[in-house]
């Protein structure tokens, strides 16, 4: 019989992963009993995602605000502290902010507006419009800013960011300033020693502030890039895609991803034949349109993946080849000539019109979106996704 089925994504349950567990075990043993209480087989290019924070949970990459704090004060010694450009999140950001206090003396809090990086609005676009502030070249002081717009409170959480970020620093007597900038440059006329919170645009930010006198530069990527007194940490991202873990504590990113994913694509060889593709996921990459917010908060959305995940898609449109290449035919005449097509298609369609509306991003990208989507961020228990057919096509 014909499969009238393409792409089958599943979530699958696991026990709670706690550290030092063996990840790999846990992963595949799930995998196999999924594929038994439920019925469904192994096929090549079938792909086994799990969620970063079960791979740090499982590799105890904790650390405390007392870890950020040594290392903000190893770094900036009692300087005055520009923290610029933080993403509006209590889970993502509340504790970090709460250990970079703790090691400074005084911090100058720079936000960027009307948003951060990820889409977290303080203030909506159009009411800079109707007072007429330029976000690109005007700098505001927290009692502008509050003078213009008031107190406005998150669409989601209900968090005043502006206060509730200056009560996290001013909890431990340091005196904050807070003002409102998208010029990297404006921080240096409050001091030379910054440590820049983005994610996405750091390096820009760094080498910006860097070439116009900054001293003492960091970004979130250097802090607890290497154990402090017996921290976790993460040699290529420091504090970013950290999460808060208990009221003084934080998750990090995964450390040392590669060999994990190997060795449960060898795991998987072993007990099922098949070629299945393994990637760790952080954040996915889409756009929620009712608050506005990108969900990619962590430093890159696969830390580590198999090799038959490289690439971007390869598609073409089926629509445009209905309504154009093969507009006079229908039924199986149409299906047929369509299926030709995608069989003889060339190798690399970039820029051909038949491509055009297929999604352009790498494939590990994609699948992470969808894995992320998958299991959420709340309660499903699903931090492993198991995806049959993504890389079939009209022909399979």
């Amino acid at each position: 019989m014909e499969r009238v089925v393409g792409t089958v994504v599943r979530g699958l349950r696991c026990p709670i992963i706690n550290q030092g567990d063996n990840i790999e075990e846990i992963v595949v043993d799930s995998v196999l009993k999924a594929s038994e209480v439920e019925g469904f087989n192994f096929q090549d290019k079938d792909i086994v995602t799990l969620t970063e924070s079960i791979v740090a949970r499982a590799q105890g990459n904790y650390a405390s605000i007392d870890h950020i704090a040594k290392d903000v004060q190893s770094k900036f010694g009692d300087e005055t502290v520009g923290v610029i450009f933080p993403i509006l999140s209590r889970n993502r950001f509340a504790n970090i902010l709460r250990g970079i206090a703790k090691g400074a003396k005084k911090v100058v809090l720079m936000l960027s507006y009307p948003s951060d990086e990820v889409g977290n609005h303080l203030v909506d676009i159009d009411l800079l419009d109707e007072k007429g502030v330029n976000p690109w070249t005007d700098v505001l002081t927290e009692k502008q800013f509050r003078d213009y717009f008031g107190y406005i409170k998150h669409t989601f959480t209900g968090v005043d960011y502006i206060e509730y970020y200056k009560s996290l620093i001013e909890e431990f007597g340091v005196e904050c300033e807070v003002i409102f900038s998208n010029n990297p440059k404006t921080i240096l006329d409050y001091t030379k020693n910054v440590l820049t919170c983005d994610i996405h645009t750091r390096y820009r930010t760094k080498r910006i502030l860097k070439a116009n006198g900054g001293e003492k530069i960091h970004g979130l990527d250097d802090i607890l890039s290497s154990s402090v007194n017996g921290s976790g940490y993460n040699e290529s991202y420091g504090l970013l895609g950290s999460n808060k873990s208990t009221e003084d504590s934080v998750k990090l990113f995964p450390r040392e991803c590669q060999p994990i994913v190997d060795k449960i694509q060898h795991m998987l060889k072993q007990k099922t034949g098949k070629d299945v593709e393994v990637m760790i996921y952080g954040d996915g990459a889409f756009k929620d349109p009712v608050g506005k917010i990108w969900e990619l908060a962590d430093p890159v959305v696969s830390p580590a993946y198999t090799a038959g995940l490289e690439g971007t898609p390869n598609e073409v449109k089926l629509k445009y080849l209905a309504d154009n290449n093969f507009a006079d035919l229908r039924g199986e005449e149409l299906k047929q000539a369509i299926s030709q097509y995608i069989n003889n298609k060339n190798e690399d369609l970039v820029g051909a019109m038949e491509a055009q509306g297929t999604t352009p991003r790498r494939l590990t990208d994609l699948i992470g979106s969808l894995s992320d989507l998958t299991s959420g961020s709340g309660d499903k228990g699903t931090p492993i996704i198991f995806i049959q057919g993504y890389f079939d096509n009209y022909t399979k």
